[in-house]
């Protein structure tokens, strides 16, 4: 591993496993009045299918959108996962351990296109963009204050003290990777909470570097189930 600091602005998240379609969907619905049937129901009628989906969400059928399964690897800074964590419904997490391996010295900084000042108060203010003093100045301080933190980690360790012990001095904008595994309904709850977006029946204002992991986990569950993708949107951005 390396010990040097290294930064970054970027989020990264992979899908790395799925059982997810709309027929997921569609014959978890049409096992109500189909029974076994149900599975010979789901490539007869494209337009039937689409209209189905379309009002199980309008009208908030939800449970039919749980069978089915996407596993994300997610790398993001720690402040990310500890808002990540309050999502409990429907998703299962596994995070690497600072207390059974030594953790890599690679940590957040903001990228040019965040932005920095907060205006107003909270339940109403907005974020606007910082000034070029104000970005440079955030980069020396993360940056100052991450190789202290990583160095008095490492001085820590090499005394023999216990990773779980030493890892008290890191900071959260440290990088970690965790599993995130969840089914289509709980992603759209997420969804509708931790992005903003014009289509929203009710807004949401959140921390931008979570938003970044929606946007991506977004990304392919669209491409994964896009009638079920095009009916969330359609209705609200509301989870069913």
């Amino acid at each position: 591993m390396t010990e040097t600091p290294t930064f970054r602005s970027d989020i990264t998240v992979e899908l790395v496993k799925h059982s997810a379609s709309d027929a997921d969907v569609l014959f978890a619905a049409r096992v109500s009045t189909a029974g076994e049937q149900s599975l010979e129901e789901i490539g007869k009628d494209p337009a039937r299918s689409k209209g189905l989906i379309n009002f199980l969400m309008r009208d908030r059928h939800g449970s039919p959108f749980e069978h089915n399964s996407m596993t994300f690897l997610v790398r993001a800074p720690i402040f990310v996962f500890r808002e990540f964590h309050r999502h409990r419904v429907g998703w299962s997490y596994n995070e690497e351990s600072g207390r059974y391996r030594q953790l890599d010295p690679e940590f957040y900084l903001p990228g040019e296109d965040r932005k920095l000042v907060q205006q107003g108060r909270p339940g109403k203010y907005e974020f606007v963009p910082g000034t070029a003093e104000q970005h440079a100045l955030v980069g020396k301080v993360m940056e100052e204050s991450y190789r202290q933190g990583y160095a008095a980690y490492r001085e820590l360790l090499a005394a023999g003290v216990a990773r779980e012990v030493a890892r008290a001095v890191l900071p959260v904008g440290l990088f970690s990777s965790m599993y995130a595994t969840c089914n289509a309904r709980s992603l759209m709850h997420f969804l509708g909470l931790r992005t903003q977006d014009e289509r929203a029946a009710v807004p949401s204002f959140p921390q931008r570097e979570i938003e970044m992991v929606g946007e991506r986990m977004e990304e392919e569950w669209a491409r994964l189930m896009p009638l079920t993708h095009a009916a969330f949107n359609a209705n609200g951005r509301v989870a069913p």
